[in-house]
This record gives C-alpha cells, structure tokens and sequence, in this order.
C-alpha cells in the first residue's frame, strides 16, 4: 500500500509531463512483468536444452558481443537528448534529420565492425580465453560470427527505441521487447521437442525471432505514427552528426566505463573459475535484477522528461521529482530488497530445482549490489537528462583503471564473492560524489566541474 501511495505521489501533479509519465509506468510495470516471466522460463529452457556449462558458454559469447554495443560512440545517448530537445520545441524537421542522419552513421559503423570482426575472429583462441571445455563439440568462432552478423542488424534497427524513449513513450520499447522474448521463448519450446540440445541451435532461436520483430516494428511504426520524424535519406546531413557526437562523444567515454563496470564480470568469472561458475552468477543476478527492472520502468520515463524541463526551465517539477525518485528508493533499499532476499532461497528452488545451487553469501551480496546500482540509477538519470555529464565520465575513467584489476584479484581470493565485492566498492564511490553533485544542481549552487 505504502508503494501505491508513493507511486501516485510520484506522479501526483497536474500537466501533459507527468500523465504521460504515469501511463508509461503503468504500461511498462505491466510489460515488464511478462518480460520477466518470459525470460526467467527461457533461462530454464535454455539451460535443460543444452546444460549449465554450455549456457555459461553462451553467456559468456554475449558478454564478448555486448561490448560492441558501445561502439555506437554515445549517439544513441546523445539522439535521445537533441531529439527530445527539437520536439520540445516543435522543430520536427530538425527531428527528422537528427534521425536519419544516426540511422546512415550506424550502417556505416556496423559494416566497419562486421568488417573487423570477420577478419580478425579467425585469430583468436576464444576456447582457451574462456576456458571452454575441450567436450564442447560447437565451432565458436563460426558461433561467433553468426552472433556478431546478427548483433551488427540489431544495432541499426534498435534506434527505434531511442525514438520512442526521446518521445517519452518508452513502454513501446518495452512492449517490442516483449515481442521479441515472446518470440524466442515459442522458438525454443518447439526445438526442445524437435531438435537435440546444440549450442548453434540455441543462439539461433534466441537471436533471430527478436530482430525479426524489431525489424516489423519499425516498418510498422515509421510509416504510421512515427511518419513525422521517419527516417529518410534526403534528410540525411551529416552536418548535424556534430552536434550529437558532441554530447554523445561524453555518453561514449562514459558507456565504455559502463562497459567495464557492468559487462566484464562474466568474463572475469569465466577466465578464474569456468563456466559453471558463470551460470550461478548469471542466475543469482537474473533473479535480483527484478528489483533493478521494476525500478528501472519507474525512472526511466524521468530521463527524457528531465530533459524537457530543462529544456523549458521547469527547475521546480524538477526539485520535486528528483526528490520523490529518492523517496521510492528508499523504500526499495529498507523494505522491499531485505523481503526479497528472505524469499529468495525458495525462489531460486522453485526456479531452478536441482539444477544451479546459489549460496547464501552470493545472495546477500546480490542484495546490496541491488541496492547501490538503483541509487546510482536515480543520479545518472537525472544528470544524463539535462546533460551535466563531465563527473560522471571522470568516475567511470577511475573505474576504467581500477575494476577490472580489483575484480580479478578479489576474484581469486573469494570466487564469485570477492567479483561482486568489488563491484560494489565502485559504486559507492561513484553514489557519494554523484549525490553531492546532485544536490548541488538541485540548489543552484554548482559551480565549475559541478556544473558541467
């Protein structure tokens, strides 16, 4: 009850912003849901269609892949900031060359990184890197190859959920990606029955059926809604690539930080303690990033409608919904997080029985991981949103140095528990300076780096 009425306090004022706000929490809480639902059973399927040391492979793959996501270099950040900027403004045809403009630049990057990675791949020894059993009879690097052609299809076609995120609708985002899960989770229900557990099989169904609904999705949209700001190539001017590399060159420097931060974890555990060992984490993380999805459906609506009232120097909506975002994760962090861990013992058996055993340690560990990765969640929102990013790109340049050797180190001394520790280190650090910044925005009284 207390959630309900905190919720409606955060939504609570009169005004275009804050209804469309709402509607898309409401939305987004409810896709979210099935999202989840969907992909814990997919988790499950995934891992009794093949078994848990061939999941952790296939983990570990989409963690190598998941660092190319950043080669977009910030322009996904930075479209979502001058686009919701243009349309607060009504200039649409600003708009729509903002967008078709990134459209042409990201071909133009996925082909150089198809380019690269066909070339190079051949070359690596990723069974030895990833410590791949010498059982596993799949050809990674032709696995890899496959993975990495559909990721670059996937990189142009996912714009589409900038557009709706810098339109502040981004329960349609949501609602595409439920789509997509929808369609690899029927996807592997029928080869469960059909075809033997293959790793190849496996990465097919889970990659394939989700850009196909991307792909639908975008032609659907672009040539009914979202025809205003539809991308077309008369509109492409690259000229207007430098006003979004400018912000979103810092958004780059900043997602590399990311990168280290969040997507290297898995390959740490893999290289120290093997597959398997990726699986638990993978599994204990999975289950705990409810938390972090369901607050993350309540807060991302904020970043965009923090940059439209920026925009029109609405500082006092501003001060009252950085406050309210604060309110809701303290009552994440002091109620629903300590309940959670109490029950996830038996989730993690009901979930998995007799599959994946996840110890205690790692659980409580998890726990408060949680809890600083949603306080860091509200800080960088709000600073992504009205821009003021140099701080955030000094921390992650600290972390860039520090992570990965202290993950590694912590790692051997306490496995899975010394990589988490780590993690958490990093971001206290990165909440106490971040809070402070914030703070001194909200009371105009940041100066100098404060301000920028």
């Amino acid at each position: 009850m207390f959630f309900v009425n905190l919720l409606n306090r955060l939504t609570s004022s009169e005004g275009k912003r804050n209804v469309r706000i709402k509607r898309n929490i409401i939305y987004s809480f409810f896709i979210r849901g099935l999202s989840v639902a969907i992909n814990f059973l997919i988790v499950s399927l995934a891992i009794n269609y093949v078994d848990p040391v061939n999941y952790g492979v296939w983990i570990a793959l989409t963690s190598i892949i998941g660092w190319f996501t950043f080669f977009d270099f910030g322009m996904g950040n930075g479209l979502r900031n001058r686009l919701t900027t243009s349309i607060s403004l009504n200039r649409y045809d600003e708009a729509k060359k903002y967008i078709s403009t990134t459209y042409a630049i990201f071909v133009l990057i996925a082909l150089g990184l198809f380019l690269f990675f066909f070339f190079v791949n051949p070359y690596i020894n990723w069974t030895g890197f990833l410590k791949i059993p010498s059982g596993t009879n799949e050809d990674i690097h032709q696995l890899l190859l496959i993975v990495f052609g559909i990721f670059c299809f996937q990189f142009v076609l996912q714009l589409l959920n900038t557009v709706f995120t810098s339109l502040q609708e981004p329960a349609k985002a949501e609602f595409i990606t439920l789509l997509g899960q929808t369609a690899a989770l029927i996807t592997l229900i029928i080869l469960k029955y059909t075809v033997n557990g293959s790793l190849n099989v496996l990465v097919l169904a889970l990659n394939i059926a989700p850009l196909s609904i991307l792909l639908i999705a975008s032609m659907i949209f672009y040539n009914r809604k979202y025809r205003h700001v539809s991308p077309s190539l008369k509109n492409i001017d690259f000229s207007y690539s430098k006003s979004i590399l400018q912000l979103g060159g810092v958004f780059f420097l900043i997602q590399v930080g990311a990168l280290i931060l969040f997507q290297t974890d898995n390959i740490i555990i893999a290289n120290i303690l093997g597959p398997e060992a990726v699986t638990k984490f993978n599994v204990a993380y999975k289950l705990y990033s409810v938390i972090i999805i369901a607050f993350s459906v309540i807060v991302n609506p904020f970043w965009s409608a923090f940059t439209d009232a920026y925009t029109k120097r609405d500082h006092e909506w501003i001060n009252r919904n950085v406050k309210r975002l604060r309110e809701m994760w303290l009552l994440v962090s002091v109620i629903v997080i300590p309940l959670f861990f109490m029950a996830a013992k038996y989730l993690f058996k009901i979930w998995l029985p007799d599959t994946v055993t996840i110890d205690l340690s790692v659980s409580l560990l998890m726990a408060a991981y949680v809890i600083c990765y949603t306080c860091l969640i509200v800080n960088c929102y709000f600073l992504n949103g009205i821009g003021k990013l140099k701080i955030q790109l000094l921390l992650y340049l600290t972390v860039i140095i520090t992570n990965v050797p202290l993950c590694v180190v912590l790692g051997r001394l306490w496995g899975i528990e010394g990589v988490i520790i780590a993690n958490l280190l990093a971001f206290v650090f990165m909440n106490i300076v971040l809070w402070i910044q914030t703070n001194k925005i909200l009371q105009q009284k940041a100066f100098g780096i404060w301000n920028s």
